[in-house]
C-alpha cells in the first residue's frame, strides 16, 4: 500500500478502481487535513476576536471579506504550478530542470502579485463606505487592515512551497507545518489581543501581528523542510533564483489566471454576502460569520480532495492515459461528495454544539447572534453536497489544464443566479439573511451541475488530448 510518505509520481500504469481510491486517499488525506488546520488557524482568530464583542468581530469580518478574497485569488494563481509540474513528471519522472524552473517562476509570481495584492487590500475602507456599512466599524477595521496586509507575501510564498512539496509526494509536510502554524497563531493571539504574558493589549491590531508572525514562521519551516529532505532538495528550487524563464511564467499565468478569477467569483460572492448581511445589522453579520466559518471548515475536505485530484489527473494527463484520467476524477468526486453528506447531517443534528465552538451560546449578549447562526446553518447544510461536487469537478478539470471555460461557468453561476437570488430574496422579501443564504446555495448548485457536465464531456471536447 502506498503511504503519504512513500507516494511517488508518476503512477506506474493505470491503477484499478480500488488502487486509485487508495492513491487519491493517501494524497488527499494530508492535503485535506492541512486545509482543515489552515482553516482552524483562521477560526482561532474568530474565536479570540469574538470575545472582544460584536463590533470588532463584524469589523474583522469585513476586512477579511476583501483581504481573504485577495489571498485566495493569489494562492490559486500561483498554485497553478501543480498541474504544470505534475504533467511534467507524468511525461518524464526525471524532469528536474522543468520542475525547478516552474517552481522558481511561481515564487517570482508570488512576490510580485503579493505586492499588488497589498495595495488592493486598502480598497476595503472605500468598499465599506460604498456599501453603506456602519461608520463606527471603519476606525476599528482600518488599524487591523494596515497590519494584516504585511502577511500577504509570506502567505502566498508559503502556499507555493506547500504546493511543491505536495506534488512531489510529501503532502504530510503540509499537514505538520500547518499544525505548527496553529500553535504559533493561538499563542500570538492570546498574548497580543488580550495583553497576556507581559505583552501589551492590542486587540484587533494584535490579531494582525499574530497573523504576520504565523505566516513568516510557516514559510521558513517550509524552506528548511525542502532543504533537508533529500527528494525535495534534489530539484534545488532556490538555485539561481534570479534567472527568469518567461515561457514557464507565461504558462503558469495562462493556467492560473482563470483559476484565480474563478476563486474571485466564488469567494467574491461570499464576501459580497458579508456586505449584504452588514445591511441587516451587526448581530446578523456576526451570526452569518459563525455559520460561514463552519461551512468553510467543512469545505476544506473536498477542497483537499480537489487538490489531490488535480495532481492525480495531471500525472495521467502527462502520461496520456485516458483510463487513468477517468478513474482519478471520479474517485475524487465520490470521496468529496461522501464527506460533505456527513457534514451536512452534523449541521442539522448538532447545530448548537457546532456554534458553541466559537461563542458561549448561553450568554445573554450572544442570544441574537446564536439565533441567526442556527437559522443560517440549515442552509449551510443544504449546499454542502453541491459545494463538494463543484470543488472536485473544478480540480479534475485543472488537472487537464482546462481552466478558462470553467472560469466562465463559475462566474455565471455565482454572479447571475447566485447573487441575483441573494439580492432578490434578501432585500425584496421578508427572508432577509435567509434569502442571502438561499442565493449562495443556488450559485453553488449551478456551478456543480455545469462543471460536472464539462468533466463528463471531457473526451468529446478534446480536453484529454495533450500535444
Amino acid at each position: 500500500m502506498e503511504s503519504a510518505q512513500t507516494y511517488k509520481a508518476p503512477p506506474i500504469g493505470t491503477l484499478n478502481w480500488s488502487g486509485e481510491f487508495r492513491a487519491t486517499f493517501w494524497l488527499a488525506g494530508p492535503l485535506a487535513l492541512a486545509n482543515l488546520l489552515q482553516m482552524l488557524t483562521y477560526s482561532i482568530d474568530v474565536i479570540f476576536i469574538a470575545r472582544l464583542g460584536e463590533e470588532p468581530l463584524a469589523a474583522s469580518q469585513l476586512v477579511m471579506a476583501v483581504f481573504g478574497l485577495i489571498v485566495w485569488a493569489l494562492a490559486s494563481l500561483t498554485a497553478a504550478v501543480a498541474p504544470v509540474i505534475s504533467a511534467e513528471l507524468g511525461s518524464n519522472p526525471n524532469a528536474v530542470r522543468p520542475v525547478r524552473r516552474a517552481v522558481r517562476m511561481a515564487l517570482w509570481l508570488a512576490v510580485f502579485s503579493g505586492a499588488v495584492g497589498m495595495a488592493l487590500a486598502f480598497l476595503t475602507i472605500p468598499i465599506m463606505r460604498w456599501t453603506g456599512q456602519d461608520e463606527a466599524l471603519i476606525p476599528i477595521a482600518f488599524p487591523y487592515l494596515a497590519v494584516v496586509v504585511f502577511s500577504l507575501i509570506p502567505m502566498v510564498v508559503g502556499n507555493v512551497l506547500r504546493t511543491y512539496v505536495s506534488t512531489l509526494g510529501r503532502p504530510i509536510f503540509a499537514t505538520a507545518i500547518t499544525a505548527v502554524g496553529i500553535g504559533v497563531n493561538a499563542a500570538g493571539n492570546y498574548a497580543l489581543i488580550f495583553g497576556n504574558w507581559g505583552m501589551p493589549r492590542l486587540e484587533l491590531v494584535g490579531a494582525g501581528i499574530a497573523t504576520i508572525i504565523t505566516t513568516c514562521v510557516t514559510m521558513l519551516i517550509y524552506i528548511a523542510a525542502i532543504r533537508f529532505d533529500k527528494k525535495l532538495h534534489r530539484y534545488r528550487i532556490f538555485g539561481r533564483w534570479w534567472r527568469p524563464d518567461w515561457q514557464r511564467l507565461l504558462e503558469i499565468l495562462r493556467i492560473g489566471t482563470p483559476i484565480a478569477l474563478t476563486v474571485i467569483a466564488e469567494a467574491g460572492i461570499f464576501g459580497a454576502a458579508a456586505f449584504l448581511m452588514g445591511k441587516f445589522g451587526a448581530a446578523q453579520l456576526a451570526g452569518h460569520t459563525i455559520a460561514l466559518q463552519l461551512a468553510a471548515l467543512a469545505f476544506q475536505i473536498p477542497f483537499g480532495v480537489g487538490q489531490a485530484v488535480t495532481i492525480r489527473v495531471g500525472y495521467y494527463y502527462g502520461a496520456r492515459d485516458l483510463v487513468g484520467i477517468k478513474r482519478a476524477g471520479w474517485a475524487g468526486m465520490a470521496m468529496g461528495t461522501g464527506f460533505m453528506a456527513m457534514t451536512a447531517l452534523a449541521m442539522v443534528v448538532i447545530p448548537q454544539a457546532l456554534i458553541s465552538i466559537y461563542v458561549d451560546i448561553n450568554a445573554p449578549k450572544n442570544a441574537a447572534l446564536v439565533g441567526f447562526a442556527l437559522q443560517y446553518l440549515i442552509w449551510a447544510a443544504a449546499f454542502q453536497l453541491v459545494d463538494g461536487v463543484q470543488a472536485v469537478a473544478a480540480g479534475s478539470l485543472r488537472g487537464l489544464q482546462d481552466t478558462r471555460v470553467p472560469m466562465w461557468l463559475a462566474v455565471f453561476s455565482y454572479w447571475v443566479p447566485g447573487i441575483g437570488v441573494a439580492i432578490g430574496l434578501g432585500f425584496y422579501t421578508p427572508l432577509a439573511g435567509i434569502g442571502v443564504w438561499i442565493g449562495l446555495a443556488t450559485g453553488l448548485a449551478f456551478a456543480a451541475v455545469l462543471l460536472t457536465w464539462r468533466w463528463m464531456a471531457r473526451d468529446q471536447l478534446g480536453l484529454t488530448r495533450r500535444a
